[in-house]
């Protein structure tokens, strides 16, 4: 008689680096290209248009700390599921692994899909559909490389950030360039101030944007080869480096275009490098904005395919999406889930001709939901599992993790007086999402237990 086979679970095989390429990876995206103008108009000044990044870097690394501590002492595939699962019961786990399955991942992807669309359609227009066509393709070439395996994705990961952090860097040394050569900011006459009243809350949903994405890098903790220290100094290697390089880009910004300038502009990264250095430089910042949206969209691949697999592995009734390969390190079918949601999702932002705009106003209320109780959830850890060995404790406890459930609940309620009626569909989704369990629950009873759930 022999053993039953032991199912194939995640090796510990990431190194700093890699983890940190993709929390960086997360972050960096087009998003600053895009919102950045935004966040510009109803900031009203230069002045509180730094202090709105400079506040969502500051703000990011607490939450950094607050996830550190988290994965360290929970290391596990699904990241901020399995932290919300423990602290607040099996309910709260599933609905939070839905959201992302069914909006924030998959609606992150989808917007980023959009950018690299618009601005690969610019070089290479294919017609008016151009678009949804390249979101499309480059989503179906992500999935294909991360089936492909795990060294293999992280691998061109790090290419991709490499060359997104050029670009990225390349935007300051515009500003740079033209305050040497004694350039005056970019005078747009034509540009007034806004007229609608200054929210700068309505300024930290757009920053918050941009920031958005670090906690995902939590998803790894399981799979890095430092089990102490590994995902504590990815996430702060990574949320520096951010903070870092979205305030010189900013200021470069404000010194090459001007303030009302920015907030003219539909592409700012393009105008300002045309000005410092011709066409040649609007090419190239062009094509790094297509591969800042290509390196984001696989990292949400590969973090919210783990989050998939980790939750289908505890409910009955998913097991065909908790299946791991063990010699290639990826979920495969959790990869093509997630994907295949994306793809839907991008042909619902070309139904309704908005893209980018379609996917902020149905992800942005669902990601600061559940990134407040996501803080909330370190404070119930301490309360629930205090005999828990955790290598590493956020500092300034229980003060840093209120402050930034504070920040938090503060950028949700911003994001529901931009968004309006744009939440509604997410919050159907959700919905959907709690019926669903609803009825794994009555055919299967319940989730599978998991070793210290607690009751």
């Amino acid at each position: 008689m022999t053993d039953s086979p032991v199912p194939a679970t995640p090796r510990r095989q990431l190194s700093i680096w890699h983890a940190a390429a993709v929390c960086v990876g997360m972050v960096i995206g087009s998003g600053i290209f895009r919102t950045t103008p935004l966040a510009a108009e109803n900031a009203g000044t230069p002045g509180l248009l730094l202090v709105a990044w400079l506040l969502g870097g500051l703000v990011s690394v607490m939450g950094a700390l607050c996830f550190a501590e988290m994965a360290a002492a929970f290391p596990d595939a699904g990241g901020d599921y399995f932290f919300l699962r423990k602290a607040f019961g099996e309910r709260v786990g599933f609905l939070f692994a839905w959201s992302r399955f069914a909006v924030v991942h998959t609606g992150s992807m989808a917007l980023l899909a959009f950018v690299f669309g618009d601005y690969l359609s610019e070089i290479a227009p294919i017609g008016s559909f151009g678009s949804p066509v390249y979101a499309s393709l480059i989503i179906v070439v992500l999935i294909g490389l991360n089936l492909a395996g795990i060294r293999f994705g992280l691998h061109a990961q790090v290419l991709l950030l490499s060359l997104t952090m050029s670009g990225l860097f390349a935007v300051g040394v515009a500003g740079v360039w033209i305050a040497g050569h004694g350039i005056p900011p970019l005078d747009a006459t034509t540009t007034s101030p806004p007229a609608h009243a200054v929210h700068f809350g309505t300024t930290l949903v757009f920053v918050f944007l941009a920031y958005g994405g670090w906690s995902d890098a939590a998803t790894l903790s399981a799979e890095m080869k430092d089990e102490r220290r590994g995902i504590t100094l990815a996430l702060l290697l990574g949320m520096t480096i951010v903070t870092v390089l979205y305030l010189f880009a900013n200021w470069a910004f404000l010194r090459g275009l001007g303030f009302h300038g920015l907030t003219a502009s539909q592409a700012p990264a393009a105008d300002l490098m045309l000005r410092a250095f011709g066409p040649t430089g609007q090419v190239a910042i062009v094509a790094a904005v297509s591969i800042t949206s290509v390196t984001v969209i696989n990292a949400l691949l590969i973090a919210g395919a783990r989050t998939t697999y980790a939750a289908a592995r505890d409910t009955p009734g998913l097991a065909r999406f908790s299946t791991w390969h063990a010699v290639r390190g990826t979920p495969p079918a959790a990869i093509i889930g997630v994907g295949l949601v994306a793809l839907t999702l991008v042909g619902l932002g070309t139904y309704t001709r908005r893209g980018f705009s379609t996917m902020v106003d149905y992800m942005t209320p669902v990601y600061w939901g559940f990134l407040t109780l996501s803080g909330l959830a370190l404070i119930r850890l301490r309360q629930r599992y205090p005999d828990v060995r955790r290598p590493f404790r956020a500092p300034l406890y229980p003060f840093l993790p209120l402050a930034f459930v504070a920040s938090s609940l503060y950028v949700l309620y911003s994001s529901l007086v931009y968004v309006r009626l744009g939440a509604m569909l997410a919050v159907v989704v959700l919905v959907i999402g709690g019926l669903l369990m609803l009825v794994l629950e009555r055919r299967y009873g319940g989730t599978h237990p998991r070793a210290g759930d607690g009751g």
